[in-house]
């Protein structure tokens, strides 16, 4: 478990609507003003430090403990595709002072790639906001000669298998390599990882054929020329416009239309004023100059409305789930 504590500058409160994932009318209802936070807030991210997330979970706490004026804790409780720390949150108390910061696959793949998932995505959470990715570069190690999709679908025809790192059964660069090995006709291997850091030294050091990730994560390694882009994830990215997108290069399938996301939530029993005053100060983060520039250093779009979070949860849940059964992905 690793720590980072957030100190506080300033103190302000927040006065808004109350309101809860289920029924989104409810954020427009008038709330009381309270005295929350009393104490210092935790975020939990069910992966290691040093991932897209992680930094995430950082900048926007660090929003919190200046607007909330309040300490900030950011711990790190990898292990088991994300399930560790999602549980860990749903069983904490629902006093607003602990904070899920996670990804899609431990909300969404988990449920078909765990077995008895010891949380229930849909019942245990109340979603406050969440940020999205533009698109996610897929990288071909050097070793392949890949320069493009073609290449490297030729590459992997021409040996006995790939070697494809993941960070999680049921992560999106799992159910990328599943999906291509599927469609174009080959076999690939997937090494999962506990977070995207090792995956990355792993085909720099050229231990593996490719992986697919964050744009910030997997930036060194395509500067290093250890690893090519060969394609997008989503759309075009400002960072190599020359890459072309799955779907310009002939993917096709519901999964190219998908985007990584990173949600916060808090356990579904937290009072409805204390999510509020949450989600507005996490979105209000988005127009802070320190996480913009990580925004866009990471790519990534959002905070979103607490509507759009969950239009966007619902969609990609049912867009991945029927992938993930199309590929005949099942518990480990």
């Amino acid at each position: 478990m690793e720590e980072t504590i957030l100190k506080p500058t300033r103190r302000r409160l927040i006065a808004a609507s109350a309101g809860v994932l289920a029924t989104p009318a409810l954020f427009t209802s008038s709330w009381s003003q309270g005295t929350f936070p009393t104490k210092p807030i935790r975020i939990v991210v069910p992966y290691p430090a040093g991932g897209q997330t992680d930094g995430i979970a950082r900048s926007y706490g660090d929003y919190l403990s200046r607007k909330l004026g309040v300490s900030v804790v950011v711990d790190n409780k990898g292990g088991a595709g994300g399930t560790i720390g999602c549980a860990e949150v749903k069983r904490a108390a629902p006093d607003g002072t602990t904070i899920l910061c996670t990804i899609s696959s431990s909300l969404i793949q988990n449920r078909i790639t765990v077995k008895d998932l010891p949380y229930d995505p849909e019942k245990d959470f109340t979603y406050l906001t969440m940020t999205t990715s533009t698109g996610g570069p897929v990288v071909a190690a050097e070793k392949t000669g890949a320069t493009n999709l073609k290449q490297f679908i030729d590459y992997a025809k021409k040996v006995d298998k790939v070697n494809w790192g993941a960070y999680g059964p049921g992560s999106t660069p799992h159910v990328l390599i599943e999906t291509m090995a599927k469609q174009y006709g080959f076999k690939a291997e997937v090494v999962q990882y506990r977070g995207e850091a090792a995956m990355w030294a792993d085909v720099t050091a050229q231990q593996l054929d490719g992986a697919s990730g964050s744009p910030a994560a997997s930036a060194p390694v395509i500067a290093s020329g250890k690893g090519r882009a060969i394609a997008v994830v989503g759309d075009r990215l400002a960072a190599w416009p020359d890459v072309a997108t799955m779907q310009e290069q002939g993917a096709q399938g519901g999964f190219y239309e998908t985007r990584a996301f990173a949600a916060f939530a808090v356990p579904a029993a937290t009072p409805k004023d204390i999510a509020k005053k949450l989600s507005d100060t996490l979105i209000e983060a988005g127009a802070d100059d320190k996480v913009k520039a990580l925004m866009t250093n990471y790519l990534i779009i959002g905070p979103l409305s607490f509507e759009a979070t969950n239009a966007r949860f619902k969609r990609d849940t049912e867009v991945m789930l029927q992938v993930l059964k199309e590929i005949g992905l099942k518990p480990e």
